[in-house]
């Protein structure tokens, strides 16, 4: 069984819902939905990270 096999399992497709993502952009937070062409298109080249556990900037 693949992953969308399970997701979809058991809810009918019109009574799903669907997920509204938002993002911190300029100090604040804001729906992605909501975004022109470019802004989304540039929220979908973002690279994300993880600083490692105990890294403190104070440190450098």
């Amino acid at each position: 069984m693949n992953n969308e096999q399970k997701t979809n399992r058991g809810i009918p497709q019109e009574k799903r819902q669907p997920c509204e993502v938002w993002t911190r952009v300029m100090g604040y937070h804001r729906p992605v939905a909501s975004f022109n062409t470019g802004k989304r298109a540039e929220h979908a080249e973002r690279r994300f990270f993880r600083e490692p556990a105990g890294a403190d900037c104070r440190d450098a």
